[in-house]
């Protein structure tokens, strides 16, 4: 924009980024002329909920996302700040439209956010919030995609791993199931929503840490069934050959990625680990576990949720 100011002069800048917005925003109208009011209310596996309800004024052309509704502040560190919730407000606005557009914030102007205070999606200080980002920002955008009626839950976590110990640190995200839409199936073994990262390749992993994965495979039967089925999440082995500490924070353990429209619930997530003596540590969505030579740690992420009833 410096160098366009420069050439051409801000006034044209400018102009042209009015353009750009009101693109966007026009584009959002013509969205919103086709929704129509809906709610959903979905529990974390805390005990937590988000609730959001979509009200859209046809007259006016726009619509209200009110958050009201949702779990207090909590003593974890599940709570999201409101950029979180603003900015996955923009991201499902933005999905849901056809049209060739970058993403800016004329995408959200026919959109009022109410949100409140004290809330776990809106906290204060000085509430924790590391888990808002990587889960709590999942539950916001699958609610509200839910209310719009589009698309069914996807896994709904990003299965957030982590092991080290002195000389080793790694950390990734998991892929799991995509829920199903009116018109299609969900996709099996895809990062979802948020969980836009890319895994490190196989011979990469086990050339620089001391581990080896065992298995990294499609976790068949684990979407919701339905007229639109839910993709399927993965089954993801890894195995130690020193000793280490290793983490999970997920969520869809509990409370399974919910189907819509009569579709069915997809398959919670599960974690546990495997001792080489034998014996298995069942663990839950958030706890570590040190682990040593010969131990496994598996993760089987979520399905999507199905979308419509199941065709006879």
């Amino acid at each position: 924009l410096a160098d366009a100011a420069r050439d051409y002069g801000p006034p044209v800048v400018a102009a042209y980024m009015d353009h750009v917005l009101a693109n966007a925003e026009e584009s959002v109208r013509r969205l919103l002329d086709r929704l129509e009011d809906g709610a959903f209310t979905y529990e974390m596996d805390n005990g937590a909920r988000v609730c959001v309800a979509i009200a859209i004024d046809k007259a006016a052309r726009s619509a209200t996302f009110d958050f009201t509704g949702t779990s207090p502040q909590l003593a974890d560190n599940f709570n999201a700040p409101y950029s979180i919730v603003r900015a996955a407000s923009l991201y499902v606005v933005r999905t849901l439209i056809d049209d060739v557009i970058p993403m800016n914030d004329g995408c959200l102007r026919p959109i009022r956010l109410v949100v409140p205070e004290g809330s776990m999606l809106k906290p204060a200080f000085p509430a924790a919030v590391v888990a808002g980002n990587v889960e709590t920002s999942q539950v916001v955008t699958d609610a509200l995609f839910a209310a719009t009626g589009r698309l069914a839950p996807s896994q709904g976590t990003m299965n957030n791993f982590t092991f080290g110990n002195s000389a080793h640190q790694y950390y990734e995200t998991i892929a799991g199931g995509a829920g199903a839409g009116p018109d299609h199936d969900g996709a099996s073994a895809v990062q979802t929503h948020m969980t836009n990262s890319r895994l490190t390749d196989p011979e990469i992993l086990e050339t620089r840490l001391p581990v080896r994965l065992e298995e990294f495979a499609i976790r068949r039967g684990s979407g919701g069934a339905g007229a639109h089925r839910g993709g399927d999440g993965v089954v993801r082995r890894v195995a130690f050959l020193e000793p280490m500490t290793a983490n999970i924070l997920a969520n869809r353990r509990r409370v399974p990625p919910r189907g819509l429209q009569g579709g069915g619930d997809a398959l919670p997530g599960r974690n546990w680990v495997e001792r080489s003596d034998g014996s298995v540590e069942v663990l839950s969505a958030t706890q570590s576990a040190d682990v040593g030579p010969g131990d496994a740690f598996v993760i089987e992420t979520p399905g999507g949720g199905g979308f419509g009833k199941e065709r006879a």
